[in-house]
């Protein structure tokens, strides 16, 4: 296969021959040279032929990558023998997409250690399709298991694994790459469709076509519109949500101000990419600034960082999950004929969960710690609930230290008040450093058993669809923090004075002709700035969303949830319509849709439900299209 020669088949003279108008999104980064696969790859096996039946894949990133992966691991038993023409549209490089491509800056990190970052399938996936292992990350590059990988090196292990799959499809399967951008996708229920390219007369008619966009951009809300607006009157900076490596940050001026607002993951990039990447240096606990750096103020909702990763490995029993939020449950509140509420119906099962996974680690690896039998403890758990439950925890776990109070962690700083803007600097490095202590110290290892019951239930709630933005907050905030080294960053640019907190529940006003800002812990302490970053990502609606072919969907009478993701059948990721009909040509998978996971790779033997996503579609997109080459060739 040539990645750099597309190719298309000529329409019919009867088809239509000019796409419709659309806005077009941002033109991509054009990416280096991916490093060389380590199998060979699998060149383009001819022209697509007309008559063959043929597969469109809108998105070459991780996800398009685990869904080529299926359908070559389902091909021999769903499709041998028979011919088809596969086509991957995506402008950015195949296998690392936008996120992961190789040309961006080496000190942004993988988010998860080495040993932990896997594209392929195990035992622990809840799949029909067959197992085909592969290795993880430090494997395939010969790291240590426990170092963050910089993401140009993901992307390299990213561009292999789509080669491998290229390369393992049966002879008739071929695969055609098209290295540009698919604007919209046309055609009835019952015949071809026409995926329309960005720059191209003419459509690619397929069968069938599955969309694994990845994360997309966003036309802003009316709040950025506002602050937009505001700072072209007054000349000042303002950055709105995007990926951190995508952002112009030039204008962020050495030694002014910049107001901050977000204090997760996107921050983590931006403050690399303002410090590191413009000379500074980190010398063990210390900062030495280049004098390019400007002053970042930071504050948000919880206003405080993400929980460090856990720095040590488990040993011994794991907990036995799912145990109070499984299949069942889920299969009961699907049933509800009322439908279910978050907060009502699933938070107290996901709290239950989460507790047992806690509880069943404290007593199995610290029994001193606790004065109750394992068995009695169990059975009053189980049949508990709320205060019950609470009465239960302080009578057999003596310290509190030891109890699980998911409010309390999601709201770590609630009433906290301090005397002075100092003061202030000097709790938060308190918390930072009582965090990596604490993420670093088997000894509190229900901490892991807590992220265990959390990619268990963010496994069970897929089947739910769209369940509100505030689970996906609350699960990166505990499960998807920075590596520990970013904290121990953050600590030496605190105490450089590089990096200042704002505190929790973050206010922010435009008025004056500059941006001001506080937090709730120091009343009364306002900061001043002419600049304002939102540290987040795009939130793309499918009404608000800049990927065009996405949002004509949405026009042409796909359905979309309450929180405006497409709303797709939770069996095999069909595109649903208006009336909750499922489309028998189309797909999706990934984060635009309300089947979302958890990420299109995920840690080994955690039964990624993303894996499982990628199967069901694969055979399920191989059925129609075996049946339909069998008609073809009737």
């Amino acid at each position: 296969m040539s990645s750099d020669t597309p190719a298309h088949p000529v329409p019919a003279p009867d088809e239509p021959v000019s796409p419709p108008a659309a806005r077009q999104p941002p033109e991509p980064v054009v990416p280096a040279h991916v490093p060389a696969a380590r199998v060979p790859i699998a060149r383009d096996r001819g022209a697509p032929t007309a008559g063959r039946p043929s597969l469109v894949i809108v998105g070459a990133g991780p996800r398009g990558t685990g869904l080529l992966e299926r359908i070559a691991a389902n091909a021999p038993e769903l499709y041998a023998g028979s011919v088809l023409d596969i086509h991957v549209v995506d402008p950015y490089p195949a296998g690392a997409g936008r996120i992961w491509r190789t040309e961006q800056s080496p000190l942004l990190w993988m988010n998860s250690e080495a040993q932990d970052v896997t594209m392929f399938t195990d035992e622990t996936v809840d799949m029909a399709g067959p197992v085909l292992e592969g290795p993880t990350l430090d494997t395939w590059a010969g790291l240590d298991g426990r170092t963050f990988a910089g993401r140009p090196q993901q992307g390299a292990y990213l561009r292999w694994v789509y080669e491998r799959a290229v390369a393992a499809l049966p002879p008739g399967i071929r695969v055609h790459r098209h290295a540009c951008r698919a604007v919209r996708v046309s055609g009835s229920r019952d015949g071809r469709q026409q995926v329309w390219l960005e720059g191209r007369a003419r459509p690619l008619l397929t069968d069938t076509v599955a969309l694994t966009l990845g994360h997309l951009d966003a036309e802003l809300d009316p709040e950025q519109v506002a602050l937009a607006a505001y700072a072209r009157e007054h000349e000042l900076v303002h950055l709105p949500p995007d990926f951190t490596a995508d952002s112009d940050l030039s204008a962020l001026a050495p030694g002014e101000p910049v107001l901050v607002r977000g204090f997760g993951l996107a921050f983590v990039d931006l403050m690399v990419l303002l410090t590191e990447g413009r000379g500074g240096r980190f010398e063990g606990d210390r900062y030495r600034p280049s004098g390019q750096e400007p002053i970042l103020y930071v504050g948000s909702r919880r206003g405080v960082p993400y929980h460090s990763k856990i720095g040590y490995d488990w040993e011994g029993e794991r907990p036995p999950l799912p145990r109070f939020f499984g299949p069942a449950e889920v299969d009961a509140l699907l049933a509800r004929p009322d439908g279910h509420d978050f907060r009502r119906d699933v938070w107290p099962l996901i709290e239950k969960e989460l507790g047992f996974a806690h509880y069943h680690r404290l007593f199995a690896a610290h029994p001193e710690r606790t004065r109750t039998p394992w068995p009695d403890f169990e059975e009053k758990y189980a049949a508990g609930t709320g205060e019950e439950i609470r009465a239960l925890v302080a009578d057999a776990v003596p310290d509190p230290a030891d109890h699980l109070d998911l409010t309390a962690l999601d709201r770590p700083l609630e009433g906290v008040r301090h005397t002075s803007y100092e003061d202030l600097q000097r709790g938060l490095r308190t918390y930072i450093e009582d965090d990596l202590e604490r993420r670093h110290d088997a000894s509190r290892s229900p901490d892991l058993a807590v992220f265990l019951g959390l990619l268990s239930v963010y496994g069970q709630l897929v089947r739910l669809g769209d369940i509100g933005p505030w689970w996906h907050g609350f699960f990166s905030y505990l499960a998807s923090g920075p590596p520990g080294p970013r904290l121990r960053q953050m600590l030496a640019l605190s105490r450089a004075g590089i990096l200042r907190f704002l505190g929790p529940d973050m206010t922010l006003t435009a008025e004056d002709g500059v941006f001001r800002a506080s937090g709730a812990t120091v009343p009364g302490t306002v900061v001043e700035a002419r600049a304002l970053v939102e540290a987040r990502l795009p939130h793309p609606t499918v009404e608000r969303t800049r990927d065009t072919l996405l949002r004509e969907l949405y026009t042409d009478g796909a359905a979309a949830t309450p929180e405006g993701l497409l709303a797709v059948d939770p069996a095999d990721g069909r595109i649903l319509d208006h009336d909750g009909t499922p489309h028998p040509r189309r797909f999706a998978l990934g984060p635009h849709t309300d089947a979302r996971g958890s990420g299109a790779f995920t840690r080994p033997r955690t039964g990624g439900p993303a894996f499982r996503q990628n199967d069901a579609t694969a055979r399920a997109a191989l059925t129609f299209l075996r049946a339909l080459s069998c008609r073809i060739a009737a």
